[in-house]
């Protein structure tokens, strides 16, 4: 028993520290400039994009050409900018965290 409550207590940390990267990442790469996890800003908030996309088959590979190419029309006027500044890697990285804000 005494081993089981240690590796959840591991798996724990590494979850949590994957998260963290996460944001680090969105914050190294400039995304917290125009995005917050919970409000708009000048674009949605993260758990706002989580919700619209959430179970549609393949939206990580488009969000993740979305953040390094930009775009606009999906939430309005004013257009992401791209970010070749972010790699393919990072990207998907910070995909797959936006995805699971709520």
């Amino acid at each position: 028993m005494k081993h089981v409550m240690m590796v959840l207590a591991a798996a724990s940390v590494l979850v949590s520290g994957s998260a963290m990267a996460s944001a680090d990442l969105a914050k190294a790469k400039n995304c917290m400039a125009c995005h917050a996890v919970q409000t708009k800003l000048v674009g949605p908030a993260f758990k706002d994009v989580a919700s619209k996309y959430a179970g549609q088959k393949g939206i990580e590979d488009k969000l993740v050409a979305k953040v390094i190419k930009g775009g606009s029309g999906s939430w309005g006027a004013i257009p992401m900018p791209a970010n070749p500044q972010v790699s393919d890697a990072e990207a998907k990285a910070l995909v797959k965290w936006i995805m699971v804000q709520k």
